[in-house]
């Protein structure tokens, strides 16, 4: 069965920095997708970061330069540090994980980030 649990999210000033961690069980980093997406109040989820087991990255347009994913597969864990942390930035963080070999997606619960000072 599939795991995935966030953690690093809280409150962080304008221009500040956080690091998300998701440690993942039950899956084959080699043979995934993963993900970070967020959703803000009242907006629909959006695609934050993804990253291959070949290590390559996509990134929205508006963390881009920002924002970095990457994994430790000796601790099944991905991450996404995130500087120069905006009020927009605010919100819901989500580790996806999809798999190459089919039509299978799990999430995680989610950790608030909330950016203010």
């Amino acid at each position: 069965q599939v795991q995935l649990v966030e953690s690093g999210g809280g409150l962080v000033q304008p221009g500040g920095s956080l690091r998300l961690s998701c440690a993942a069980s039950g899956i084959n980093f080699k043979l995934s997708i993963m993900g970070w997406y967020r959703q803000a109040p009242g907006k629909e989820r959006e695609l934050v970061a993804t990253i291959t087991s070949g290590g390559g990255t996509t990134y929205s347009g508006s963390v881009k330069g920002r924002f970095t994913i990457s994994t430790d597969n000796t601790k099944n864990t991905v991450y996404l540090q995130m500087n120069s942390l905006k009020p927009e930035d605010t919100a819901v963080y989500y580790c996806n994980h999809k798999s190459i070999l089919g039509p299978y997606e799990s999430w995680g619960q989610g950790t608030q980030v909330t950016v203010s000072s």
